[in-house]
C-alpha cells in the first residue's frame, strides 16, 4: 500500500524555528518528525511513501537521499509553490496509482495503529471513490470541530455528516480513493470545501479516536510533544 505524506507547507505558525528549517524537519526526541512518521508507515506495512515538498524543499531532500538504508520507497512531489492539501494530491495521482492510499499531515502525532487503515484500504480498492477520515475530540484550537459523526453507531465506518452528530475534528489522518480527485484541475486547491461537498453526497465515512492526538503546529506545541515522549508517551 502507498502512503502520502504532506509535507508542502510554508510553517508559518512555527516561526521562527521554521525560518531556516522546513517543518517536518524539526525534531522530537532527537529526530525530525518526518523520520518519526515514515518508520511508524513502515512498520504498519506501506510499501511507498510519496512526500510533496516546496518551501525549503531541497533540505527535504538532501535529508532523505542520505536515508536509502530504510527500506521503504520515498517519492518526492515538488511543488514551485504550495499547492495546499487537495492540490498537492491532484499533482501525486500519477504517483499514487489507483489504489485507496493513506493520507497524513506531517504535522500531526497520533498513535492510532496505522495498520488498521492498511487493512480498511484494502477492503476499499473496489469501491465507488470515497475516504475514511480519523476524527479525533475538539482541541482549543477548533473547538467547534469540522465534521459531525452520528452518534450510536456501532460501526467504526460510519458516514460523515455536517449537520447532526457529535462534532470532532479531522486529525489529518485518512484514506483515500485517487478516483475522489481525478476530475480535479491541476493547480492550488483546499481540502476542507471539497470534503464537505463529499460528506453532503455521502461519499466519506469516519470513526472517532480517543488516543493521543496534537496538531504539531506551534513552537509551545512542539515542546509539549517532546515533553509527552519523555514522559512516556509512545513514539
Amino acid at each position: 500500500m502507498k502512503a502520502m505524506i504532506l509535507a508542502a507547507g510554508l510553517g508559518s505558525r512555527m516561526r521562527p524555528l521554521t525560518n531556516s528549517t522546513p517543518k517536518p524537519l524539526l525534531q522530537v526526541q532527537g529526530k525530525p518528525l518526518l523520520e518519526h512518521l515514515i518508520f511508524r508507515l513502515k512498520e504498519a506495512g506501506c510499501s511507498e511513501i510519496i512526500i510533496n515538498v516546496s518551501y525549503l524543499a531541497d533540505k527535504i531532500e538532501t535529508f532523505l537521499a542520505a536515508k536509502k538504508t530504510w527500506g521503504v520507497k520515498l517519492t518526492l512531489s515538488n511543488e514551485p509553490s504550495p499547492l495546499e492539501t487537495a492540490g498537492g494530491i491532484v499533482k501525486a495521482l500519477s504517483l499514487l496509482g489507483g489504489q485507496p492510499f493513506l493520507l497524513i499531515n506531517s504535522d500531526v502525532w497520533i498513535d492510532y495503529p496505522f495498520d488498521r487503515l492498511v487493512v480498511d484500504a484494502s477492503a476499499m480498492a473496489s469501491a465507488s471513490p470515497f475516504a475514511h477520515l480519523v476524527m479525533v475530540r475538539n482541541p482549543d484550537q477548533n473547538q467547534d470541530g469540522d465534521f459531525k459523526l452520528p452518534i450510536g453507531k456501532a460501526s467504526n465506518a460510519v458516514k460523515l455528516s455536517l449537520q447532526e452528530g457529535e462534532a470532532l475534528t479531522y486529525s489529518g489522518v485518512g484514506i483515500y480513493h485517487p478516483g475522489l480527485f481525478k476530475t480535479l484541475e491541476q493547480g492550488k486547491q483546499a481540502l476542507g470545501p471539497l470534503l464537505k461537498t463529499w460528506i453532503g453526497e455521502g461519499k466519506i465515512t469516519g470513526e472517532k479516536f480517543s488516543g493521543y492526538w496534537l496538531d504539531v503546529g506551534t513552537p509551545g506545541r512542539l515542546q509539549q510533544l517532546d515533553d509527552f515522549l519523555v514522559e512516556g508517551g509512545e513514539n
